[in-house]
């Protein structure tokens, strides 16, 4: 079966979701209470243990082969525009995302504020940015647009390549 990564994830999240659903059902009906005047074959939950235990490990393996599929897909394939793999991006954007985060701290702390401290005496003090405010700006426009474009360029992989999955 041929997918691209985004149709394999979404697969997934319903495989994940049916086996979910399933385990609850077989946890409500694996058990019952009969009281002791009923007859319990009445009160009997419909619960076929080998026929349950047979579907959780078919969609079980259905998981472990979309997983494995996609692993190999991101490890193995390159975004053309960051010459690095699907897997080193899964970490490269984060890291933007924290660089960004910290730049955009520091580019709108002001340069010059109040500090105060409860314990301080009545000294007034002042608290300075140590950097220069522009470089710090002009980074964070870089970052921002890099992150925008990994993004992108990740997203287009994601829809447009395919790959197989033996289900």
């Amino acid at each position: 079966m041929l997918l691209t990564s985004k149709d394999a994830n979404k697969l997934l999240k319903q495989l994940n979701d049916e086996y979910s659903s399933l385990q609850v059902r077989e946890s409500l009906s694996k058990v019952f209470v009969a009281a002791t005047i009923e007859n319990k074959d009445d009160a009997r939950p419909n619960y076929d243990y080998e026929a349950t235990s047979k579907k959780l490990a078919e969609i079980s393996e259905k998981i472990i082969k979309i997983k494995h599929a996609i692993n190999k897909f991101n490890v193995e394939t390159i975004v053309p525009e960051f010459n690095k793999t699907i897997d080193e991006m899964l970490v490269y954007i984060p890291q933007l995302t924290s660089l960004k985060g910290k730049l955009s701290i520091m580019k709108d702390t002001p340069e010059k504020e109040r500090y105060t401290d409860r314990n301080s005496s009545n000294i007034i003090e002042y608290q300075y940015i140590n950097y220069d405010l522009k470089k710090v700006e002009e980074d964070y426009k870089k970052v921002e647009t890099e992150l925008a474009d990994a993004q992108i360029a990740l997203d287009k992989i994601n829809v447009s390549k395919t790959f197989e999955v033996d289900l």
